[in-house]
């Protein structure tokens, strides 16, 4: 009898322990998460997006900074939304050490053109470049899954970082930030503890692009 006690008691840790483990994003090897690129990986250019400030970007424009954010959004994603604060507050954090923060909406739904873009971006304080990827060509070549997802690119613009921002949607609860984790060390020169995570969000839809190249 008391050896049936204990086998259940041990089975409902065991559930306990799983459960409790998929509600955060998991750390892993570069890949895992990514079928395109890994870390390590020279960073997709792209070329000619337009932004909401009326202007064409270019990553061969980025040459001077010690570090760029990648950041995949969507207008209606409610989970990329509610992240719009904290990425606002890197970029305002990270601007004076040499970071640039570049936002990329790879829908391919009218609902999200550019000039509803510039709508958020006002109405959300965006002081980062927020670019049209249309033809959805960049998502594709960094292996975007869902937004918000991040990709951080060091000086020599190679992924040093790839997939969630931080461990929690509400910011208060949040007890890794792996985006600013990820900053610091490649502002260090050193490679960031957690390199990759599974980015978490809504899933990038690819089935509308207006084709062309990055």
């Amino acid at each position: 009898m008391k050896m049936m006690v204990a086998c259940r008691r041990a089975s409902l840790l065991l559930l306990l322990t799983v459960a409790v483990g998929a509600m955060a994003p998991v750390a892993a090897s570069a890949g895992k998460f990514n079928k395109v690129l890994s870390v390590g990986d020279d960073a997709p250019a792209w070329s000619e997006l337009p932004g909401v400030d009326g202007q064409k970007h270019s990553l061969k424009d980025l040459e001077k900074p010690k570090a760029v954010v990648v950041v995949f959004l969507s207008l209606r994603c409610p989970v990329s939304t509610g992240y719009e604060p904290r990425l606002v507050a890197v970029a305002k954090d990270y601007q004076d050490k040499g970071v640039v923060v570049v936002g990329v909406n790879s829908s391919g739904d009218d609902a999200e053109n550019l000039e509803k873009m510039k709508e958020r971006a006002k109405s959300s304080g965006f002081t980062f470049a927020f670019l049209q990827d249309a033809s959805q060509n960049v998502g594709k070549s960094f292996g975007a899954t869902a937004t918000p997802q991040v990709f951080v690119l060091d000086e020599r613009r190679k992924i040093a970082y790839m997939g969630a921002i931080d461990d929690d949607m509400d910011a208060k609860r949040a007890s890794r930030h792996y985006l600013r984790e990820a900053l610091d060390a490649a502002l260090a020169g050193k490679t960031p503890k957690t390199a990759e995570t599974r980015p978490h969000g809504c899933p990038i839809d690819f089935s509308g692009g207006t084709g062309g190249t990055p």
